[in-house]
Parts: structure tokens; C-alpha cells; sequence
């Protein structure tokens, strides 16, 4: 008797051990297969939503480019490609290099420049001349060989944040991270939770915090607004002054020059928080137990 005792209390006390390594363990997704496109919207300027012109997205060796081989002149076509699934609570990593030239006719402040966007609207809300979609840029810059040129910073088309307390109007802010020369690869990370706080990671320094993003501040700075910027439903926007912005979309940027996207995968920190359900997770920091699931009896 005492040996089945204490049999039974090992398998419970291993179980117990078992669930909660598995609540442990994070559960990264691929954001992107390697293959093709599958799962991804694009919007570029001019043109409907998925007319990928002039094959500016196209995936190579495992990677995502955003390439302008054949393109003669920029002509203000930017463009954006959007995951397919919104989110609110989530860390998105990912691997991005420049590459060779910016193409004739990019604006000067885009040489060697590009973005992810957070919480963004999405590819079918986009206006068919809009730029940019309302959103949070974590702004990705390659160095010139000239001296400092920090990346991972932030970009606000349609948005303002808080710093420390203090209202930011400033449509782009700098990060305190290194600058990354040449055509290397670099590491980067943004951890978004919701309305909350926004946090900007690269090779795995925090460069830039900031909180309670919301939608609002004119569309790229005052005096331009959201109609005048092409923004599809632009006085819709505008009458958001100050609502504050929890979920969206991530898309990546084609600004003009040529950048590589590779590794893209997200941790979602919103799910199941009953620790009697069989998936739930320990890192979750935002509940949805509607997505909780048990055992059957």
C-alpha cells in the first residue's frame, strides 16, 4: 500500500511538474513562411490593395524583399505589406539589412530607411493615394558611414504617445540605440502592450519607451490632417483626436530603398489566463478566457 501511495504521488507531483513547464514554454509563431506571401495583404500608393507592382514584395532565399530592380524612378510609390491577423498584446522579432543604393527619385531623408508599423489600420482601410496608414513606426535606419544614425526609432503617421509622463508632437523621436553601417543584418524586437506601453528593442537593448498611444496629432504633424494626407475616411480619423490605440496590424515599409526581412515571428501575450485550462500560459499578461480550453469529463 505505502508503495502505490507513493507511486501515486510521484505521477501527480511529475504532472504537475510537466503542466507547468508547458505553461512555460513560449509559443513563437511564424509570421512569415519563407516561401511566399501567404498571409499577407500589400497596399502600395496609386495602386488597389495586392497589386504588387512592379514586384516590389517578393521572397527570396527565406527572406522578404522589398526591392526596386524594376523600378527607373521612386515616383512616390510607398508601400506597405500588412499581416493578415490584428493584435494587441504581443512581442514581434525580426532580422533586417539594406541593401546596395536607394532608387533614383527617393526622397533624401529615405536613403537607407524603412519601418515596422504597429497597431496599424489595416491594407483595406488604406485610401488608394494614401502614403502611409495610421499607425506606430518603429522606424528602422541603416548608418551613412558618417557618424551616429540611431534606428529602431519612432514614427507617428496619425498618432501621438506619451514619454515620462509628457504629451510627444514631434512626428519622429530618436532612439539611444548604436548605428548599424553597411548592409549587415540587425536584430529587432517591439513588445506592444496595447494602450499601454510601447517598447522598442534592438540586438536586444531597449532604445525607446513610450505610452498611451493614441490616435490623433494631425496625420505627419501639424498643420497637415488626415484628408489633406489622402487618408481614406480622413474626417472619421480626425474626429478620433485622442482616442487611444490598443490593436492593429503589423506591416513592414517599402520607403525606396531596397531592405531584406527575414525570421519574423510573434509571442501573443493575450489568451487563455485560467490555470485549470489546458492552454494556458504563464507569460500571458492580458486575458481572453474565451479561447480557454479543458479536459473533457
Amino acid at each position: 500500500m505505502k508503495k502505490l501511495i507513493y507511486a501515486l504521488l510521484l505521477i501527480a507531483c511529475c504532472s504537475n511538474i510537466f503542466a507547468q513547464k508547458k505553461a512555460d514554454k513560449e509559443e513563437w509563431q511564424s509570421l512569415f513562411n519563407g516561401k511566399d506571401l501567404t498571409g499577407w495583404d500589400l497596399k502600395i500608393s496609386g495602386h488597389e490593395m495586392n497589386d504588387n507592382y512592379k514586384n516590389t514584395f517578393l521572397v527570396e532565399d527565406n527572406m522578404m524583399r522589398v526591392n526596386y530592380k524594376e523600378y527607373q524612378n521612386f515616383d512616390a510609390k510607398y508601400g506597405h505589406i500588412y499581416y493578415k491577423t490584428p493584435f494587441s498584446h504581443y512581442r514581434v522579432r525580426f532580422e533586417y539589412r539594406f541593401q546596395g543604393n536607394q532608387v533614383p527619385g527617393g526622397a533624401t531623408w529615405n536613403v537607407r530607411n524603412s519601418g515596422i508599423m504597429l497597431h496599424s489600420q489595416s491594407a483595406a482601410s488604406n485610401g488608394k493615394d494614401q502614403d502611409f496608414p495610421v499607425s506606430l513606426e518603429m522606424q528602422l535606419l541603416g548608418g551613412l558611414g558618417n557618424g551616429p544614425r540611431a534606428t529602431g526609432n519612432l514614427c507617428t503617421p496619425g498618432t501621438i504617445v506619451d514619454m515620462n509622463g509628457t504629451l510627444q508632437t514631434a512626428h519622429c523621436i530618436d532612439s539611444k540605440s548604436k548605428t548599424y553601417d553597411g548592409d549587415q543584418w540587425v536584430k529587432a524586437e517591439a513588445i506592444v502592450l496595447g494602450s499601454k506601453v510601447v517598447y522598442h528593442l534592438i540586438e536586444g537593448d531597449t532604445v525607446l519607451t513610450y505610452q498611451n498611444p493614441k490616435i490623433g496629432g494631425g496625420f505627419l504633424g501639424k498643420p497637415y490632417d488626415f484628408a489633406a494626407d489622402k487618408v481614406k475616411n480622413g474626417e472619421e480619423w480626425a474626429k478620433k483626436d485622442g482616442t487611444l490605440l490598443g490593436e492593429g496590424y503589423i506591416a513592414l515599409q517599402a520607403e525606396s530603398h531596397a531592405i531584406d526581412f527575414k525570421n519574423i515571428e510573434l509571442l501573443n501575450l493575450k489568451g487563455c489566463m485560467d490555470k485549470k485550462a489546458l492552454n494556458f500560459k504563464s507569460y500571458y499578461l492580458e486575458p481572453d478566457n474565451s479561447l480557454c480550453k479543458y479536459n473533457k469529463k
